[in-house]
């Protein structure tokens, strides 16, 4: 059975001009021996800066600015919350292999959630989303204030925390409110790195000559590229593979965009790739041979550390991209009730239900 990495999510939130995003994306999988059980990463406009998985037991900072302004108190704490969803994570999926009668096998579980706000408007919004097997299983309407389930097997659960009007008011105000406050928290740590603008590095590259030209850009930051092809000086779009979005190590990011062409059209015409971000145009010409079959090394750079990503964050063809429940509220106390510190057991994760009962 094959595995989708990706999350199925309806609508995808982009940051544009203006607008920042804090998300938070976790994934909950049986069924594979080599990976672990939680994955968990956090991103403050699209650039990762916590990581757990349930293997280490271990929230884990990913960026400088993070770890230069919270302590030890705030990782333990991190830590300690992640670890209790990944209890939690595994009674999910194994109600929901149940719900849909699938109990063996390959399968996930993944919550996503988040809020973000224009700085020029003042517009904020919130979003938390569950997902299991890479279809979109349950989400929260912040408009309307109820729980919306696009398949049957979760009609149960959103009926009940429909009536639960209490958990609703919290969620409400964790979104417009506390989400917002921790998303400005780390604009803040991290304006520097934040706001900076790096070019894309752009390669033509080729295994053999008789296959496929791969148009490689990397190393770029922020995200928000065009990849594009022209022929003989002309638009080119046809036999043409955009790839997904990937993060790179340092927190840049890659793409690469497959044309497939034979060597008899490749040898007669001129193929140029047109890479656009940030208001700078870049183009590549010369395409340059890989011997054997292996990838270039970058790929494969970030091919590995997007498997962290994406096997969380679940980028369906970038295919999806987003958000999650059961928020970090802004901390909670021994006894279950939020406090002004970053945590998130409070909200679904440690109620039974968040129990898909």
């Amino acid at each position: 059975m094959q595995l989708v990495v990706g999350l199925l999510f309806v609508g995808v939130h982009l940051v544009c001009a203006g607008t920042h995003s804090l998300r938070y994306f976790y994934t909950g999988v049986s069924g594979v021996s080599n990976l672990p059980e939680l994955t968990v990463v956090g991103l403050v406009d699209d650039q990762q800066f916590i990581y757990f998985d349930s293997n280490t037991n271990r929230t884990v900072p990913k960026t400088e600015w993070i770890k230069q302004n919270e302590g030890a108190d705030y990782w333990d704490s991190e830590t300690q919350t992640d670890n209790v969803y990944h209890q939690n994570f595994k009674i999910n999926i194994q109600v929901a292999k149940e719900r849909f009668n699938k109990t063996t096998g390959v399968h996930t579980f993944q919550q996503m959630y988040g809020c973000e706000f224009d700085d020029q408007t003042g517009e904020t919004n919130g979003f938390q989303q569950f997902g299991y097997d890479g279809e979109d299983f349950l989400y929260l309407d912040l408009k309307e204030m109820r729980w919306i389930s696009p398949v049957q097997q979760r009609i149960i659960t959103a009926q009940k925390w429909n009536k639960d009007t209490t958990l609703l008011e919290r969620d409400k105000h964790y979104f417009s409110s506390e989400c917002i406050e921790w998303l400005q928290k780390y604009l803040e740590y991290g304006k520097s790195s934040l706001k900076k603008t790096v070019s894309p590095q752009v390669s033509l590259l080729q295994r053999s000559s008789s296959s496929q030209v791969t148009c490689h850009a990397t190393g770029f930051y922020p995200s928000g590229e065009t990849i594009s092809w022209m022929k003989n000086g002309q638009d080119h779009d046809e036999d043409v593979d955009l790839g997904e979005l990937l993060p790179n190590e340092d927190g840049t990011f890659q793409r690469s965009s497959e044309l497939k062409v034979t060597p008899e059209e490749l040898k007669n015409n001129k193929f140029i790739c047109v890479v656009e971000h940030q208001g700078k145009t870049i183009t590549a010409k010369e395409i340059r041979t890989n011997p054997g079959d292996s990838l270039p090394i970058g790929i494969i750079i970030g091919v590995v550390s997007a498997v962290l990503l994406l096997i969380v964050t679940a980028v369906a063809g970038y295919k999806v991209y987003q958000k999650r429940t059961g928020f970090r509220p802004v901390n909670t106390s021994a006894d279950g009730s939020n406090s002004s510190t970053h945590s998130i057991d409070s909200v679904y994760s440690v109620h039974s239900d968040d129990q898909l009962i």
